[in-house]
């Protein structure tokens, strides 16, 4: 009996407590930034490649539609095969065929074998993107794990300002001739540097109590994804056929079976694909419900800014990146003072966050009414740097209250969950606000459909804001 008691308690904490170190922690952090950076990357390029490959305006919104939608469509599913076969696994797995699928994209010859890499990659990037949170999870504690999560979230925010600046340097580089290719090909050395270090610094962490992938879920689950999201971001450019409605009509019954298959196997005790009992945590619930309009904002607010800026005011590529650079300047000076601030002021820093990213918005609409078609770095300064800091002290804050109550068993359950709202949100927000001012500028002017449309995010900004107030005060 002495034996049967002694056995488990000197395995567990060895099984269930991983240490993941400085080295460690830096290479999923990396890994995380690849799948956001390549989301945003895409923006400032799209007219290049368009016209290289001669794709039509509905062909190049499969080009970012596909992506997305890929992505969020299996990003439980990713975490839920990291908590089966271990997230080390699946983590490399998902690394080294999102480098492969970069290539193809770099090498594409034309402009449907473009859109079916990147639907490729964004398999890939929802394979390896939840084992990084789970794995920060599983493998750290307290103090560590909280900066952990600041870090991750500091680095997704960066990633997504960084990946629209990114994409107008490499495409006017014209790197050994590559052009927009670039975009896609930079990925492939970072992916065989992340390779490395993750053989040897990643822990290896999984479910104590694995459960098999729960089939029906998983089908239903991309079912209701891509009835929404598909028609929402190619309506517009395909004109909005039959098939768009149908599917628009086809979502809340999908979204209404999936609910019902998965509430009954989590009453029949079984671990179904999301696990509705997991959202009676507050933390979680209410989390996501800001997470929601704070993400569609947010990547709403970088397709129609990159479009403006070039269609509109005349910029380049590189200055069309570039006005968005004290974004990310402030973003990294308020995500280092971000865990400084929530230690002594808890989630409250959310609601800071959300007033600082309204001015900051206001600001850019200001510039835009008053400078327009002279938009540029300088009249965008400070309602960019405003609002990256406000965002800093968003985002980052928010992803360690969704998560700070999970349980370790559930960690890529709970990863998969939180990557696939903001993932959909942000294929929500250049669907609906792209649409809108894509709509907007033939009958107004280009001026005020932006003006317009940042109205609108405004109103998205006082949403996060009101939320934010219903957030637990302490932050784990």
């Amino acid at each position: 009996m002495t034996d049967t008691v002694t056995t488990p308690a000197v395995r567990s904490p060895s099984a269930a407590a991983p240490s993941l170190g400085g080295p460690g922690l830096f290479t999923v952090l990396l890994a995380a930034a690849l799948p956001l950076v390549d989301f945003f990357i895409v923006n400032v390029a799209l007219p290049t490649i368009g016209s290289e490959l001669r794709a039509s305006e509905a062909v190049l919104e499969l080009v970012v539609a596909g992506y997305g939608v890929a992505y969020a469509v299996l990003l439980v599913l990713g975490g839920r095969l990291g908590d089966l076969f271990g997230r080390r696994r699946l983590f490399l797995g998902g690394m080294a065929a999102f480098g492969l699928t970069s290539l193809a994209c770099g090498l594409a010859p034309d402009a449907w074998s473009l859109v079916a890499a990147r639907v490729l990659q964004g398999a890939a990037s929802a394979a390896m993107l939840p084992q990084v949170l789970a794995t920060i999870q599983s493998a750290t504690t307290g103090a560590r794990r909280a900066k952990a999560m600041s870090l991750y979230g500091a680095t997704a925010g960066l990633s997504m300002v960084a990946g629209q600046i990114l994409g107008g340097v490499l495409v006017a580089a014209d790197l050994a001739g590559t052009g927009w290719r670039a975009i896609f090909l930079v990925n492939v050395p970072v992916v065989v540097l992340g390779l490395v270090l993750a053989a040897r610094f990643v822990p290896e962490t999984r479910s104590q109590r694995p459960e098999p992938v729960d089939g029906p879920g998983t089908v239903l689950l991309a079912v209701s994804l891509l009835t929404l999201l598909a028609p929402l971001t190619e309506g517009r450019a395909a004109g909005w056929p039959l098939w768009t409605w149908l599917s628009l009509a086809a979502f809340p019954l999908a979204a209404g079976a999936f609910y019902a298959v998965e509430r009954r196997a989590d009453r029949l005790g079984r671990t179904p694909l999301v696990p509705p009992s997991l959202f009676a945590v507050p933390s979680l619930r209410r989390g996501l419900a800001l997470m929601l309009p704070f993400s569609m904002g947010f990547s709403g607010f970088m397709f129609v800014i990159a479009v403006s800026l070039q269609r509109g005011a005349g910029l380049g590529p590189v200055q069309a990146g570039l006005a968005l650079a004290p974004m990310a300047v402030a973003f990294l000076i308020a995500s280092l003072a971000g865990p400084r601030l929530v230690a002594r002021f808890g989630s409250r820093v959310v609601t800071a966050g959300s007033v600082l990213q309204f001015v900051g918005v206001g600001l850019i609409a200001l510039a835009a009414w008053r400078d327009w078609p002279g938009l540029g770095l300088v009249g965008l300064l400070p309602g960019t740097a405003v609002a990256g800091a406000g965002q800093a002290l968003q985002l980052p804050v928010t992803m360690r209250i969704v998560l700070s109550e999970v349980p370790p068993a559930r960690a890529g359950v709970g990863s998969g969950v939180m990557a696939t709202t903001q993932q959909s949100a942000f294929a929500l927000g250049v669907a609906t606000l792209g649409t809108l001012f894509l709509s907007l500028v033939p009958h107004l002017g280009m001026r005020d459909a932006l003006v317009g449309t940042l109205l609108v995010q405004l109103a998205a900004v006082v949403l996060t804001g009101l939320l934010s107030l219903r957030l637990p005060r302490t932050v784990g």
